[in-house]
């Protein structure tokens, strides 16, 4: 490769432009304007196209570029700081030896320096030092577009002007140290001056903020005080440029704080570039997403005590130098004696806002106990404990919501927030995930929300909360002896609208409203007791006078037997059973006798006829209602389900149960809950129900007069309860049986029972069946006088012969013709001791309901 001749060849011109390069080392005072006229005015000599000083920083250990310059079009950026081995500059700085390359394709070392020359064109280049007779100051770059621009005369000429525009450089440096530490003092005194002028320290840092950057640049400043009584570092005052996610009162540990580390240890901390700061993980993160990118803290500290660390910082990475470090110390000195100051002025200040807030708070737990005293009804005692509470922590929603074992859900039970009432209602299930209530339950601990966000807590409620304008909230756990009862909540239509005292605060108020929900809870249960025993009470004394017991379960044939042993079977066992049978073939003496063979025997036996019962109220009967749910609903009523909680019920005729009302029974079936006639509270029992019909309910089914899946969950164990005539073997023992008991209820004497008359009542069809025999016994005994039992002969007209000649074809029509019969001998007398229903053995309203099925009207 040939050398590139130099544009001068002579020693005059060289020294000449030595001459030239004093010159305009004396006419500037700005190094950028010298590199400048350097590379304007060397190119007449030596083939130059960029100028470039680099200058060696002593405590980063860098070498960074002061300034480039060029005579070319080229995109020029000074600025790079780079560690000295790995730049051509720092090689000459460490070995005071120039680098001459004079083909850069060639060069393999400093691969990022030579990466930006091949950028700007540059094909060789030589390096000096910037040397004077006192210190090493850095190197100074000469660059070309053309491949071996310089030779070894060159490289004298240039050493040459290094040395000069060492001695330049080296003035202005200290020029520029000495203004440096003018304005450092100024800074100083107008430090001082600001501190005996403001009064208010966050007016003081804002002007701190408009002055200091002169002399160290930053974008923000801010003070960290250290918090004795919870021992974490606050931030108390921050003043930037830009708004900022970081707010005054963020408190973190000492050990996850720059600012505790600082006050700590009592040395200054710097961070150059957070991006490679793994301490205090938290802050970083928050730095990052604020933009910031380097800072540093220095103590704050007097004479007498450690307050905290003043901290700065920037939005760019940059490496703050030991000056500038020793300034912000001086800076941070006198801002400390500040500082002291006004924190015993403002502790003298928050000790009586203290004392009068500590008043204030112990008139309130005052109140809040009288009004526990006062309410037993939680939301009449939410209202009060709002109204209280209102005084010292001003709020807009107030709630008390339950835990509910059984569901593993809160139940909200009382909301005091007038802007919507109907926000949350009462009963409404209030999930344990992703709601503070159910955080509050789950860690016992005390709910502060100072933001409400609806990615922190995913519920629907939640979701519906923000919906209604609600910022913030607290949410308390409400503990008894141990057990979670549910839990006090308040909320605010602005944000950070409840600090931690409030919280606190808020804890001792839920310690004691959970007494007041622990006697509420007791006082209503103590009255749903009372009200249930009350209905228990009343009917079990009906069951007592009713008619039929276990025992009289009366007979030995195959059939009936056949019907006992599936009692036995199933009886045991949860199972639903459906009783079918005519009437009067005793389906609930056998609905008992499964109860009383069941693990539910110790609990209650509910009964209900579904025909007895008009259809308008039978929803009432069956599920109860609340109070003013309908017109005449003056009290809340239990329903006979609910009544039959842990033990069994049985629904006779069930046949004649509404189709609307069937899917409500169904979902009793299946999930064992149901809400109350007006009620959205949902009520789970634990029943086992037990079904009896007369009707033939696959023919309803398929008539759609009753529903397919009710019936398929009725039907699990079916049981077919056979009609007297088919068992008339059972005759003479019942006969007896009911001779016996009417003889010991009238007082009478009766010794026997003609063979003749036993022969016509097995001859006898009884399509009443046993209810009818009874019936007949009852007025055999009334008719009889003497030992022999005298039986009526003559009202069994009909012989087996021809009743099995004239049988109707359907079991319908002989029910039908039975029932005319009796109220034609009743001359058609539905009630009372000789009616019709007296003599078939059957209920007044019975009687009716199938009068109207069989179309039965009475003749004009």
């Amino acid at each position: 490769m040939e050398e590139a001749g130099s544009p001068c060849e002579t020693l005059s011109e060289r020294y000449q432009a030595l001459l030239e390069v004093s010159e305009a080392i004396s006419q500037h005072r700005d190094l950028h304007d010298l590199a400048r006229d350097l590379a304007r005015r060397l190119p007449r000599v030596i083939h130059v196209n960029f100028v470039a000083l680099s200058l060696h920083d002593p405590e980063g250990k860098t070498m960074r570029l002061h300034t480039i310059q060029a005579n070319v079009p080229a995109d020029l950026i000074g600025g790079h700081v780079e560690p000295v081995d790995e730049t051509p500059t720092g090689l000459v700085w460490q070995t005071q030896e120039p680098v001459l390359v004079p083909d850069l394709a060639q060069e393999t070392r400093w691969p990022d320096v030579v990466g930006r020359m091949k950028e700007d064109g540059t094909k060789s280049f030589c390096v000096v030092p910037l040397t004077t007779a006192v210190r090493r100051l850095g190197a100074m770059g000469f660059a070309s577009l053309r491949t071996g621009a310089y030779g070894e005369a060159d490289l004298e000429f240039l050493l040459q002007v290094g040395k000069q525009v060492a001695v330049a450089v080296d003035n202005v440096l200290h020029h520029q140290d000495l203004a440096l530490e003018r304005d450092r003092l100024r800074s100083l005194l107008e430090v001082s001056e600001s501190i005996a002028s403001h009064r208010d320290l966050e007016e003081l840092f804002r002007d701190l903020a408009r002055n200091l950057p002169q002399v160290v640049p930053f974008d923000y400043i801010n003070a960290v005080l250290h918090d004795a009584g919870r021992n974490v570092m606050r931030l108390w005052l921050l003043v930037t440029a830009q708004p900022s996610t970081i707010r005054p009162g963020l408190e973190l540990p000492i050990d996850e704080s720059p600012g505790g580390l600082v006050w700590k240890t009592q040395q200054s901390l710097i961070v150059n570039d957070i991006a490679q700061e793994r301490r205090f993980p938290k802050l970083m993160e928050l730095l990052r997403e604020n933009g910031v990118q380097s800072f540093c803290a220095v103590p704050l500290t007097t004479a007498q005590r450690r307050l905290g660390a003043m901290g700065f910082g920037s939005m760019r990475p940059r490496a703050y130098s030991e000056h500038e470090l020793g300034f912000m110390r001086q800076v941070a000195k006198q801002v400390a004696v500040a500082v002291d100051n006004a924190l015993n002025s403002e502790t003298a200040l928050a000790y009586q806002r203290q004392l009068a807030r500590e008043r204030d708070r112990q008139r309130l737990l005052l109140e809040v106990n009288n009004a526990i005293v006062a309410h037993l009804e939680l939301r009449e005692l939410l209202q009060a404990i709002s109204a209280c509470l209102s005084r010292v922590m001003p709020h807009d929603l107030a709630g008390f919501a339950l835990y509910d074992s059984s569901t593993g859900q809160l139940v909200a039970h009382a909301l005091d927030f007038p802007r919507n009432q109907d926000f949350v209602e009462k009963g409404v299930s209030i999930p344990l995930e992703g709601t503070p209530e159910g955080r509050a339950v789950t860690t016992r601990r005390t709910v502060l929300i100072r933001n409400l966000d609806p990615a922190e807590f995913p519920a629907e409620v939640v979701k519906r909360a923000v919906a209604e304008g609600l910022k913030s909230g607290c949410a308390v756990p409400l503990v008894s002896h141990g057990h979670v009862l549910g839990t006090l909540s308040v909320g605010s239509l602005r944000h950070e609208a409840f600090t931690q005292d409030d919280a606190e605060l808020l804890g001792q108020i839920g310690a004691q409203a959970a007494i007041a929900v622990e006697n509420g809870l007791a006082y209503r249960e103590i009255a749903d007791l009372k009200d249930r025993l009350s209905k228990e009470k009343l009917y079990l004394e009906d069951e007592i006078r009713t008619e039929y017991n276990f025992e009289e379960i009366v007979g030995d044939s195959t059939a009936l037997q056949k019907v006992l042993k599936q009692v036995e079977i199933v009886a045991p066992t949860d199972s639903t059973v459906l009783i079918l049978g005519e009437t009067g073939t005793g389906k609930e003496l056998l609905a008992r006798a499964i109860h009383n063979l069941s693990g539910r025997r110790e609990r209650t036996f509910v009964k209900m006829n579904c025909a007895a019962i008009p259809t308008g109220l039978l929803e009432s009967e069956l599920f109860g209602h609340e109070k003013g749910a309908f017109t005449g609903a003056i009290a809340t009523k239990i329903g006979r389900f609910e009544l039959a909680d842990q033990g069994t019920v049985f629904l006779d005729e069930v046949g004649e149960i509404p189709l609307e009302l069937q899917v409500k029974l169904l979902r009793v079936l299946q999930e064992q809950e149901f809400e109350r006639l007006g009620s959205t509270r949902t009520v789970r029992v634990n029943v086992r129900v037990i079904a009896a019909t007369n009707r033939d309910l696959v023919r309803l089914v398929d008539e759609k007069g009753f529903r397919s899946d009710l019936y398929y969950r009725l039907n699990v164990f079916p049981i077919t309860v056979p009609p007297l005539r088919e068992r008339s073997e059972d005759i003479p023992a019942l006969t007896r049986h009911f001779a016996q008991k009417f003889v010991q209820r009238m007082k009478k004497r009766i010794e026997t029972i003609p063979s003749d008359a036993m022969k016509a009542l097995q001859a006898y069809p009884w399509p009443g069946n046993v209810r009818e025999l009874e019936n007949f016994i009852e007025r055999a005994v009334i008719l009889t006088h003497g030992p022999d039992l005298v039986v009526p002969i003559g009202e069994l007209k009909r012989s087996p012969a021809a009743v099995n000649h004239s049988a109707p074809t359907t079991l319908e029509e002989a029910e039908r013709e039975h029932i005319l019969k009796a109220l034609r001998d009743a001359r058609w007398t539905i009630g009372g001791p000789t009616g019709a229903a007296a003599k078939l053995g059957m209920k007044r309203t019975t009687l009716q309901s199938k009068m109207q099925k069989l179309g039965i009207a009475r003749p004009a």
